[in-house]
């Protein structure tokens, strides 16, 4: 690999580079680097503020615990580069809940931190051309069901307090929980990630903006057990008080495969609120749901402003799905009276096939869900549908051109007009980002 270049596009370049075995590391998936990449990132991070630096990744099979980023850096894997997760819980230190969530997601108490992890950080840059990140996650899988896990389960990657974050062109595989979490995030670019995890292990998400504004997930092939793209922002009271929406999102050019799960999920902790979310151009193959939103009495926020068109779904239990009774709390201490308001929810341009169930829309008493618009819809039944298509309750809003048609809550208003189900014309700051052709030597 002497003198070998490679050529990446990066949101900035770097003036100062290293290599991992600079630093004694060992690619033999054996010994334990943790110390090295530590070791590494530290001795880099005198140039954040000349330039910038890069950390390679070599061929090999690179064993480590967690290790920190730091800003104005670029972790970038050769394409037969794998960093391996140490699967050793002793290796993977306990830090606080997030405030918005009060306690651990598993279970109360701490959670165990991310195998790769920053905060408060400026500029960073995750890629590769298509190395691989590897969770193994199976131990924290067998355990976490038997309840033999103190602490809720770590991340492959999460970056919290950062502005300009870029994950892209890589192979996430086998996380303990969910794969790439952004929170409290602004200007957030994942693309060209390939996510894989067994279709039979929940809490294995894709990718899970969480209180972030600003944010592109684009031209992602996720196979997972449950949700490929989450959208959250809190849980109950203690996402009410931080109140940091996840805002300005658009996810396009998605393949999702997820049996049990959505394509794309809302919730169910959306307690800081979500709106102006935009999804287009979707595949989604076996999966239970398309695009579903997750909430429940007590969760306050609101989902609202969100736009989907172009879906292609393949094989599904059910094309549209709104839940309001997706009951789980932190504690005992969530306000009964803090009602979601879900409202202005567009569905436009979809064909799907081989379909269970068409909808199940549940609104909730005294909280109807307002403005739901669906359009230009054809839905192919499987051989064994569901006898009821459509189940709907305190829901309200209008289709228009939709097979088989809906329930009278959303009913044709007029068979012979095509209901606007708008989709916004402007782009979001995001979707105008210009990147940099960047190179590294080694």
């Amino acid at each position: 690999m002497v003198n070998e270049k490679s050529m990446y596009s990066a949101i900035n370049c770097r003036a100062h580079s290293a290599v991992l075995t600079d630093f004694g590391a060992v690619g033999d998936g054996k010994t334990l680097n943790t110390k090295a990449f530590q070791a590494a990132i530290a001795n880099l991070s005198k140039f954040s503020s000349s330039g910038g630096s890069q950390l390679f990744i070599p061929p090999g099979k690179w064993l480590t615990g967690s290790f920190n980023l730091t800003s104005h850096f670029t972790l970038f894997l050769h394409r037969d580069a794998t960093i391996l997760a140490v699967q050793d819980e002793k290796e993977w230190p306990v830090i606080k809940p997030l405030p918005s969530y009060g306690r651990g997601r598993d279970s109360p108490g701490g959670r165990y931190i991310s195998l790769i992890f920053g905060t408060n950080l400026t500029d960073v840059v995750i890629t590769g051309d298509n190395g691989t990140i590897d969770g193994q996650g199976a131990p924290w899988w067998d355990k976490f069901p038997k309840g033999e896990l103190k602490f809720t389960r770590p991340y492959l990657i999460e970056i919290l307090f950062s502005n300009n974050v870029q994950i892209s062109n890589l192979v996430l595989t086998n996380s303990p929980s969910w794969h790439v979490h952004p929170v409290y995030c602004s200007n957030v670019l994942v693309t060209g990630l390939t996510i894989l995890a067994p279709v039979t292990v929940p809490n294995t998400d894709g990718v899970n903006p969480d209180s972030c504004t600003n944010t592109l997930i684009q031209d992602c092939y996720i196979v997972s057990g449950d949700d490929c793209i989450a959208i959250k922002s809190g849980w109950d009271q203690y996402g009410i008080k931080v109140g940091m929406p996840t805002k300005q999102l658009v996810v396009r050019r998605l393949t999702c495969i997820s049996p049990d799960s959505a394509v794309i999920a809302l919730g169910s902790e959306m307690s800081g609120g979500i709106e102006d979310v935009r999804v287009e151009d979707v595949v989604a193959i076996d999966s239970q749901s398309g695009v579903r939103i997750k909430t429940g009495v007590g969760r306050g926020g609101y989902v609202k402003d969100i736009f989907v068109r172009r879906m292609i779904m393949k094989t599904m239990k059910f094309v549209f799905w709104i839940t309001g009774n997706y009951g789980s709390h932190p504690d005992n201490n969530f306000d009964p009276k803090a009602l979601p308001v879900i409202k202005n929810i567009n569905y436009r341009d979809m064909v799907a096939e081989n379909v269970t169930m068409a909808a199940q829309f549940q609104g909730i008493e005294g909280d109807v869900f307002t403005g739901i618009c669906i359009s230009n819809v054809t839905i192919g039944l499987s051989d064994d549908p569901k006898k009821i298509q459509w189940n709907c309750t305190d829901v309200a809003g209008t289709t228009s051109k939709v097979t088989p048609p809906a329930c009278k809550q959303l009913s044709d208003k007029n068979p012979n007009k095509l209901a606007s189900c708008k989709f916004p014309e402007n782009k979001l700051p995001i979707e105008s980002i210009k990147l940099q052709s960047c190179s590294l030597q080694y």
